[in-house]
């Protein structure tokens, strides 16, 4: 799709969600409180398609979590907190801070020196691992976990926390054995909840076998 035409198209998608804002007594009630539950379904829901192998489903699921994120950027509009604009210039901006190695170091820092420690990316491995430095360094103030949404699922609340530690030198063995064993998901280079959810669905179809 030729750029006019992406930009037309996008033109559109604003223009329905705004239209719906006004004119549906439903969309009129919502925050982003209300809203976010939706988000979160339709983002396992464009998990699944993205596992599931169909392109079709997977473009269907795209466009019901950009419908999100248009939507959640109104309501930040409508406030006056932000914009749909800002949103993607903030995504920029952090695309370049998080990519010394594509965009360079001095452009990637803003000018600063938040990148100056970082070697060399040559491998996905050394992007991974200066990506979590820069996180950690220029986003976290140096703190090894940061901010973690207690919203998030348990296994994934999980993920977050191994991850985190073991970015900061900390790989010793958890002694619980559930985290243990999202541990040796996460090592593997599995997602633990979409690996619990294959579980599941593989014991649901052998029960239903028997």
């Amino acid at each position: 799709m030729a750029g006019t035409d992406l930009a037309a198209a996008l033109e559109r998608l604003d223009e329905i969600t705004r239209r719906l804002r006004r004119e549906c007594p439903w969309d009129r009630e919502q925050d982003e409180r209300s809203i976010v539950p939706h988000t979160v379904e339709e983002a396992y829901e464009l998990a699944d398609a993205a596992h599931s192998g169909d392109d079709a489903k997977l473009l269907d699921e795209l466009g019901d979590v950009l419908f999100q994120v248009y939507f959640l950027a109104l309501l930040l509009e409508e406030r006056g907190q932000g914009s749909l604009a800002e949103v993607a210039e903030h995504c920029r901006a952090k695309l370049i801070r998080r990519h010394p190695h594509v965009f360079g170091r001095s452009e990637a820092a803003g000018g600063g020196e938040g990148t100056a420690s970082l070697r060399a990316a040559e491998t996905a491995g050394d992007v991974v691992r200066n990506w979590n430095q820069i996180k950690r360094d220029d986003e976290r103030g140096g703190e090894i976990f940061g901010e973690i949404p207690e919203t998030l699922p348990s296994t994934l609340y999980a993920k977050k926390i191994l991850k985190r530690a073991a970015d900061a030198g900390h790989e010793h063995q958890p002694s619980d054995v559930l985290l243990a064993a999202v541990k040796q998901l996460v090592d593997s280079g599995e997602d633990p909840e979409l690996a619990l959810r294959r579980a599941a669905d593989e014991y649901r179809r052998q029960v239903e076998a028997e």
